[in-house]
């Protein structure tokens, strides 16, 4: 189940006797590619112990609001941060009560009311519980909010009675969690996407490069491919896996990258150019390494192929969006690129020690020809989604005008 893999996911698990099922749960999660941590409530550790989940998920347990153990490692506000996913597994009627009236007086309540990540419940409590019409109520607030809810089910209750209240199996559970990245919104089209950086040659051994890591380029990927898009990576070097996505082309040099990216690119309706390739390149490549006794004084470089303006000048180009790493000047440089480029959108992003380059974090400034919107610092997965419905929304939009 792809879309699991490398998901980031907090577990919840609050008191209630199927707790117990929330441990085969996270062994699915792992099974299925997931990174957990787990957050469990006071009255959770009576049924469960927190060591029993530290040992399933190799990880420490959290669940204390004010711990300084774990405060000083990641705080309430990172764990919040750092999720793809919050799911409560089981959610009793206290913690659905609690959460829809915003109550933040425990780790995993405060967590829910940090987080912009979806959050999904399973519920599970005896069935009078679940009918009572304050339960319902609460479902009702959580729902409108947009919180999945995952089941319940009908069965057999421990109590021993009959009705709805059972919380669904952990393997439901976990195709239900996959669905939730499954958004569809750019379901039919053909995106092709660049990433990493590309390498020149400067003699057998030496090569011109930069610090591009490729996160975000495949964050992108992956996130088109979650959206329903029919995906085609072009990577550079990079030590990452591709997730979902059929067909990668692994290149070296930017002329490389540009030779595949043309003969992609008559069949793709998006062309996003996340890759950070080179601008120059060495004019001579030596054929033996060049041994330092040489006496060599220059290095004569010449301009790379660029990609993004071949693309945007083709007569029936694709919907376009380029990537811009800016030092200073961030949002002049990014709105003259795009502009010079013909761009439809363009994604600038701040450079500089600790920001952007060789991080699981960054933040967005995308702009196109109407407007513009911030995409707050993050994690380059959550990123890669919000920038993918920015670029669905004005990719339709500019469709819908041509057949006006």
């Amino acid at each position: 189940m792809y879309r699991l893999v490398g998901k980031r996911i907090i577990l919840g698990v609050t008191g209630g006797i199927s707790a117990y099922k929330a441990a085969f749960l996270v062994r699915l999660l792992r099974k299925n590619g997931a990174d957990i941590r787990i957050v469990m409530t006071q009255n959770a550790t009576k049924f469960v112990t927190p060591l029993t989940f530290q040992a399933l998920s190799s990880k420490s347990v959290y669940t204390e609001l004010l711990d300084l153990d774990t405060e000083t490692a990641m705080s309430h506000i990172e764990l919040a941060r750092w999720a793809d996913l919050i799911l409560i597994v089981p959610a009793s009627a206290n913690f659905i009560a609690r959460y829809a009236f915003g109550f933040a007086e425990d780790l995993l309540s405060t967590i829910c009311l940090a987080t912009d990540s979806p959050v999904a419940i399973a519920p599970s409590m005896n069935q009078q519980m679940w009918l009572n019409v304050a339960t319902q109520d609460n479902i009702k607030k959580i729902s409108r909010r947009g919180i999945h809810i995952i089941g319940p089910a009908i069965g057999e209750q421990a109590c021993g009675e009959d009705g709805p209240g059972r919380m669904l199996e952990p393997e439901e559970i976990v195709k239900y969690a996959a669905n939730i990245f499954q958004t569809d919104i750019l379901t039919g089209s053909r995106l092709l996407v660049t990433a990493g950086p590309t390498r020149e040659a400067i003699d057998p051994i030496r090569f011109l490069s930069n610090r591009s890591s490729g996160r975000m380029g495949y964050a992108v990927a992956t996130a088109a491919v979650e959206a329903g898009a029919d995906v085609t990576l072009i990577s550079g070097p990079v030590n990452l896996q591709a997730i979902g996505i059929d067909k990668v082309i692994n290149v070296t040099s930017a002329a490389e990258m540009y030779e595949s990216v043309m003969h992609e690119i008559s069949s793709i309706d998006i062309f996003i150019s996340a890759a950070a390739v080179a601008d120059f390149r060495a004019q001579r490549i030596s054929e033996q390494k060049i041994k330092k006794s040489q006496d060599v004084n220059e290095l004569i470089l010449e301009k790379t192929p660029d990609i993004l303006f071949h693309v945007s000048g083709l007569h029936d180009a694709p919907f376009t969006v380029g990537f811009a790493a800016e030092t200073e000047d961030l949002e002049s440089n990014a709105q003259e690129k795009m502009f010079l480029k013909n761009l439809d959108m363009i994604a600038a992003n701040q450079v500089g020690e600790r920001k952007g380059i060789d991080s699981d974090e960054n933040a967005l400034t995308v702009f196109w020809k109407t407007g513009n919107e911030q995409l707050p610092l993050t994690s380059k997965n959550k990123l890669a989604r919000h920038l993918i419905k920015l670029i669905a929304l004005q990719y339709n939009e500019k469709n819908s005008n041509k057949t006006h």
